[in-house]
């Protein structure tokens, strides 16, 4: 359904959104979408995006993509700045982003309409289009409502394009057979999202992601297709998955599933995300609150020493394993360089 027949008078008028389904403590609900394909132009970022769901059971505990959610669920509200009503509940922003999931059911036909307007293929063809910059595509929703698939099936009737998919799941490798099309009549490299292969720390920091051994397995598989597979060790998280060993105990991993390349960021924390992160490490990891209070107390960014000495540790434990460090031209060109610290990819997996 469009945005029309659900919420004729959506700017002025707070309504309930339509609810689909539950799953334990997770409600699924329609999102009243008029568009999905985001240009350069909207975001001031160098691609285009697409993200099928508003929200993300997954919950990891420093995630960027917050904001996003509680952006949209403002704008159903009343203009006298009410609380927002659109889930029938009063669950905190941080909170309703993985409780409470925006399904975007038009999004395949609203692609397909998109795809159809002067100049957009042509532009896309030139540039890249990113699946899950605010939310993974394939999180548990996708099990059921399949919205990224269709959105696949639509880009593998085209030619000529650039796509990446940013995930976390195996659940990418359910659509291998659209993959390979995608692969073979356009650019397509998948971004699997690994910060630790240490699996009781990922419990702590992602305790409804998929476990590190499940995202090996699925980028094995997708390269035993020839598909391209990016790993996004982002974001590093200072005094927690930086230390040397843990960094070369990721990158041994990534080269014996043959990673295609390998990024890294050191997390950023702007106000959405420090909301929801700094009172996590005081609970989980108490040591090191003061730590990170002081190291994000004048901005979103660790400082440039840091950083700097982060660049360096990852740049030579790939070499010595033999895994590319970055990406590619054909890539690099659109999301600039992974490992810098103003990647133009790093920034769109942050609010601005």
């Amino acid at each position: 359904m469009t945005q029309t027949s659900f919420f004729p008078d959506i700017p002025r008028v707070a309504r309930a959104l339509p609810l689909l389904g539950e799953q334990k403590d997770i409600r699924y609900f329609a999102s009243p979408s008029r568009s999905v394909l985001n240009s350069p132009a909207a975001t001031g970022m160098g691609f285009w995006s697409i993200n099928p769901y508003l929200g993300c059971a997954f919950g990891c505990a420093y995630c960027y993509a917050r904001y996003a959610h509680r952006y949209t669920t403002e704008r159903l509200t009343s203009s006298d700045g009410a609380s927002p009503a659109a889930f029938g509940d009063e669950l905190p922003p941080w909170l309703a982003f993985e409780r409470r999931i925006m399904i975007k059911h038009s999004a395949p036909a609203l692609l397909r309409r998109e795809l159809a307007r002067a100049g957009t293929l042509e532009a896309l063809r030139n540039e890249r289009m990113v699946i899950g910059t605010a939310t993974d595509p394939y999180q548990p929703a996708e099990r059921r409502y399949r919205i990224t698939r269709g959105l696949l099936e639509v880009i593998a009737e085209q030619r000529g394009m650039g796509v990446t998919i940013i995930t976390k799941s195996p659940l990418v490798t359910r659509d291998i057979d659209i993959l390979t099309t995608i692969r073979d009549r356009s650019r397509l490299c998948v971004h699997v999202s690994l910060i630790t292969v240490d699996r009781e720390l990922a419990r702590r920091l992602e305790p409804r992601a998929p476990t590190p051994e499940a995202r090996l397995r699925s980028i094995a598989r997708l390269r035993e297709n020839d598909i391209e597979v990016g790993v996004n060790v982002m974001p590093v998280l200072p005094g927690i998955t930086d230390a040397p060993h843990q960094v070369d105990a990721l990158i041994c991993a990534l080269a014996q599933v043959r990673a295609s390349y390998v990024g890294a960021c050191a997390l950023r924390l702007r106000a959405t995300a420090r909301t929801r992160y700094l009172p996590f490490i005081a609970a989980e990891f108490p040591e090191l609150e003061s730590a990170y209070r002081r190291a994000y107390a004048t901005g979103h960014q660790v400082g440039e020493r840091y950083r700097s000495g982060l660049r360096a540790r990852f740049k030579a434990v790939c070499e010595r394993y033999g895994v590319a460090y970055g990406y590619p031209p054909a890539v690099e060109n659109q999301l600039g360089d992974p490992m810098s610290a103003d990647s133009q990819l790093a920034l769109a997996l942050e609010p601005s």
